[in-house]
């Protein structure tokens, strides 16, 4: 997580794609109005209401264990037959969550779910893969894409990583959940190593956004299924449907990788740096939340960012921080970037991952508090 005050107005010339938006929520002069997937006009273009409001579910120590998984089986259980349930997630051990989408397939609901092939922990979604592929699982509703290695004629080896978290409902609301919680933990536990080595997701720092507006919804929902209607290949941006990013009435959203720069590096270019480093010696008030361990945020990483003079705190004990969100601040514009990213060469540059940039006020607030809270912990 980070806070940043940045000490000049921020302007955005982007360069969008066929069919979106000219004008980007980084701008702090936004149209009254944005063209979307499916193109409007300043008449008919939709704006956000109370109901397309986003809603935000944190996970933490201080909350209920579970809390975020619980949310995600609630969601399931209450989509009716003939609705659609779509998810694209990286690690998935939860037999009871899984069980619950069986359930729900059942029913006569549309259920696709797409998980990463080999995850880190290569095994560790094993139990629940048996059940969602197997004679009574999803059938074709269930898919383990085999990314390619990218530039592998350059010698690179790295396979890139199915990263996303998108939970994706039909009833009894449109809604599309995009953040950091993977359905990582199981109960019982059998297997605490593969906890150990993963994190306590359930009981850890975590994000979901509950996205509401209409055509944000629906272009969520195109991607998941882009994994099932097309065997995925790199580069995700040559998919018209999958892979483009979208504008709504204030927010962004990006499906990475993508040619050129991070959106989120773009967003700390217009705050006055080309480097997060030189945003710090220009005068702005970096903060930096960072994950406890070793493995995640190294010793050197830690040296380098504390020597540019930004203050780095490490958050948790045994748990932990897998909230990934940024705010950014320049005058009176307000900036919210939150999604499933690490700030990493694979995240940036291979992974498959979801970045969503957003305006709203009283999101940035909402996120704000829950940094003020972590800080103060």
């Amino acid at each position: 997580m980070q806070n940043e005050r940045a000490p000049r107005a921020a302007t955005f010339a982007g360069h969008p794609a066929p069919g979106e938006s000219d004008q980007s929520v980084l701008d702090p002069k936004p149209r009254e109005w944005h063209p979307c997937v499916h193109g409007n006009t300043p008449h008919d273009a939709p704006r956000m209401t109370e109901r397309q409001k986003p809603a935000v579910h944190f996970g933490g120590p201080d909350l209920p264990p579970r809390a975020l998984r619980n949310l995600l089986e609630e969601r399931v259980r209450a989509v009716p037959a003939g609705g659609s349930i779509d998810w694209v997630t990286y690690y998935f051990r939860d037999r009871a969550l899984a069980r619950a989408l069986l359930d729900a397939r059942d029913r006569g609901v549309h259920v696709r779910v797409a998980i990463d092939s080999c995850p880190r922990t290569k095994h560790a979604s094993q139990e629940v893969v048996a059940l969602l592929s197997g004679p009574n699982g999803l059938g074709e509703g269930f898919h383990a894409p085999v990314l390619p290695v990218p530039f592998r004629h350059f010698g690179l080896k790295r396979r890139p990583h199915l990263h996303e978290k998108l939970y994706c409902f039909s009833h009894p609301e449109p809604i599309a959940f995009v953040g950091s919680f993977n359905p990582s933990g199981d109960d019982p536990e059998e297997h605490p190593e593969i906890v150990a080595e993963i994190g306590d997701q359930d009981r850890g720092d975590n994000v979901l956004v509950g996205i509401r507006d209409a055509e944000l919804v629906h272009a969520l929902v195109l991607h998941a299924r882009w994994y099932h209607s097309d065997r995925p290949t790199f580069p995700i941006w040559a998919k018209p449907a999958g892979g483009r990013s979208v504008t709504g009435a204030d927010a962004e959203i990006h499906f990475l990788p993508q040619f050129g720069r991070h959106p989120v590096v773009r967003l700390l270019d217009r705050l006055g740096s080309k480097a997060r480093l030189r945003v710090a010696r220009r005068g702005a008030v970096v903060e930096i939340l960072a994950e406890a361990t070793q493995r995640r945020v190294p010793s050197a990483m830690e040296d380098r960012l504390r020597s540019a003079g930004i203050a780095l705190r490490r958050h948790g004990a045994g748990l932990p921080m897998h909230n990934k969100f940024l705010l950014a601040e320049d005058g009176t514009s307000r900036w919210v970037a939150f999604g499933s990213f690490n700030w990493t060469t694979r995240s940036f540059w291979l992974n498959r991952e979801i970045c969503v940039i957003s305006r709203d006020p009283e999101l940035f607030r909402t996120f704000e508090e829950r940094w003020e809270k972590a800080h103060c912990e």
